[in-house]
């Protein structure tokens, strides 16, 4: 009865590890100086996947991401339904991760759902220039925000912008951002930041099943695009870049091959558009 006790109490144990471990592998790097976005260095994006073993998706994923969301590959449904996001106010830190700036929730942020899977928001961060491209064209910045399950699926929505008149959350969060332009390493404490407060503008939407744009690069992540391309100013962006110090102009890593995965788009019914 002991052995069968101590048998049991392993078995929970190796299922609980083995959890944490495919969580802990889902999760982006928190400390991106170990790669780079030069594409002329040894620890450049093609070869992020031969920096680490655990890094091999990078390399050789066949669903990576980001891609360019071109209309002739592009279904028009209605059927995946809008996108509702139940968020709320929590508090926030912001991270320098070695190439972009990570506003991270320390407490419940809110969700979204997908699918019937219930994912809670993260962390939100921005790459420039844009990393989905449309239609062949990469815009200025790209913002990401990143939910988990509780199963460690990852759901990552993604909001293109040009250069236009401002955005009202970097311009709310510009102080922030400018307070960590001057340290390294540091996480600080920001207080209560509400994500409503980052605007999507469209009910619209691509969705397609991809990978982090970052090492380890983990597949299997449901991308939803917001189709219509809001405005941030030149200063925006350059303040988001120069608060990193990473002595790169970009963030973005290059387009990856669509192995044949669907894309499709969201368009609401024209009753639901009149809603």
């Amino acid at each position: 009865m002991e052995y069968l006790t101590r048998k049991a109490l392993f078995c929970c144990f190796f299922v609980f590890t083995t959890f944490a471990c495919n969580l802990a592998r889902a999760e982006e790097v928190e400390d991106e100086k170990e790669f780079s976005y030069d594409e002329r260095s040894h620890r450049g994006p093609a070869h992020w996947g031969e920096i680490r073993p655990e890094w091999s998706m990078c390399n050789h994923g066949s669903m990576q991401s980001p891609i360019d969301l071109l209309d002739a590959r592009v279904q028009v449904v209605s059927s995946l339904g809008r996108l509702h996001r139940a968020y709320k106010p929590s508090n926030a830190t912001l991270v320098n991760r070695g190439h972009d700036m990570m506003l991270r929730w320390v407490d419940d942020a809110g969700h979204i759902h997908i699918n019937g899977t219930l994912y809670h928001l993260r962390q939100c961060h921005w790459h420039s220039p844009s990393e989905h491209s449309i239609n062949g064209k990469r815009y200025d910045l790209e913002a990401h925000l990143v939910h988990e399950a509780l199963n460690g699926k990852i759901a990552v929505i993604g909001i293109i912008y040009e250069i236009g008149r401002s955005d009202s959350f970097l311009s709310m969060m510009e102080n922030k951002l400018k307070a960590l332009a001057d340290t390294r390493d540091l996480e600080k404490v920001v207080g209560v930041i509400d994500p409503k407060q980052i605007k999507l503008g469209s009910r619209k939407y691509y969705r397609y099943i991809g990978s982090l744009t970052t090492p380890p690069c983990t597949q299997n992540v449901v991308w939803t695009i917001v189709k219509k391309v809001r405005t941030v100013t030149r200063d925006q962006v350059k303040m988001i870049r120069e608060a990193v110090h990473d002595e790169s102009e970009a963030n973005a890593r290059p387009l990856q091959p669509l192995h044949n995965r669907p894309i499709r788009m969201y368009r609401p019914h024209a009753k639901e558009e009149e809603d």
